[in-house]
């Protein structure tokens, strides 16, 4: 009987540090919950402040690729106006050619 009264004094001290254990490690639980808390809600302020940014920066990208494409576009019409103008005055050349050689004739 020597043998079980140990083994029953050895699970019985090891029941109390448990408890011990559990009781001193309760305020470190909570406060690493109250941590884990904060910890969260400040990371949740950095994600909307990030957001924020992202969003502000997004809308300058918007707004510089759209004056670029615009400025592209101004300058597309230009060359078209500036070609056609081009292809005009080609045109009336050859038709004074024309006229200059039916005249001829």
């Amino acid at each position: 009987m020597g043998f079980m009264d140990t083994l029953k004094s050895w699970f019985g001290k090891a029941k109390e540090a448990a408890e011990d254990v559990g009781e001193r490690a309760a305020p470190m639980a909570s406060k690493a919950k109250e941590f884990a808390g904060d910890a969260m809600e400040k990371a949740k302020d950095v994600a909307e402040d990030l957001g924020d940014k992202a969003e502000g920066a997004f809308d300058k990208a918007k707004d510089f690729v759209e004056d670029k494409f615009d400025d592209l576009r101004g300058q597309g019409e230009e060359a078209a106006e500036g070609k056609v103008e081009e292809a005009e005055e080609a045109a009336g050349e050859a038709v004074d050619e024309a006229k200059d050689t039916l005249e001829g004739q």
